[in-house]
């Protein structure tokens, strides 16, 4: 199977191209419309994360010889497929705001549909099940550990700079300031709407 893993690392690697020529011809549309790309110190290393992952995952699957575990790869796969479907789901509901670096848009408007009626930023819980499941799906657990330690870092800074542009606009303050970040507020909602119910 080892041949197989290697040529979906390839795939993800061509997808990820992919990506950043929509994210390039995105952006040249959001500056036409006014949109300020923001400077990011870091988003090299988010960068070279995702090509690191690849190559690093590849590199312990075939020298380190893992073993393909059926009770650790099957699971791991539909988390892959699953963070791959949320992620083209954002992707195809941001459509043209969508874009790899932070941009100063929302005053081109405030995308609340899709994935976005729940969470403020469903992209990075897919990027961040991609990056512990792939590498998992051939047992490459030292590229599992260290990369989702390392998206966790690189995504705390960047949620960060992200939040302090989105959340200087009003209009999407108004329209997302209050939803989580990552999870939806499941049993706040029903509390809430059980709270509806009593009152009336």
């Amino acid at each position: 199977m080892t041949p197989a893993y290697i040529l979906l690392l390839v795939f993800v690697g061509i997808e990820r191209l992919a990506e950043l020529k929509l994210s390039r011809r995105n952006q040249r549309r959001l500056i036409e419309q006014g949109a300020r790309k923001i400077s990011e110190p870091h988003f090299r290393w988010m960068v070279l994360l995702h090509g690191g992952l690849l190559l690093c995952a590849g590199t312990e699957v075939l020298f380190l010889r893992r073993p393909l575990i059926p009770e650790l790869a099957i699971p791991m796969a539909l988390v892959f497929v699953l963070a791959n479907v949320l992620r083209w789901w954002v992707i195809r509901t941001l459509a043209g705001h969508w874009n790899v670096e932070v941009m100063e848009s929302s005053h081109i408007g405030v995308v609340t549909s899709g994935p976005y009626r729940w969470i403020r930023h469903p992209n990075y819980v897919g990027v961040m099940a991609e990056v512990i499941s792939l590498p998992l799906i051939h047992t490459a657990w030292i590229t599992a550990l260290a990369g989702t330690a390392a998206c966790l870092e690189i995504l705390r800074r960047r949620v960060r700079t992200e939040d302090g542009v989105l959340m200087a606009n009003p209009a999407y303050r108004l329209a997302m300031g209050e939803k989580p970040s990552f999870f939806p507020r499941v049993f706040g909602r029903r509390s809430k709407l059980a709270g509806q119910r009593r009152a009336v």
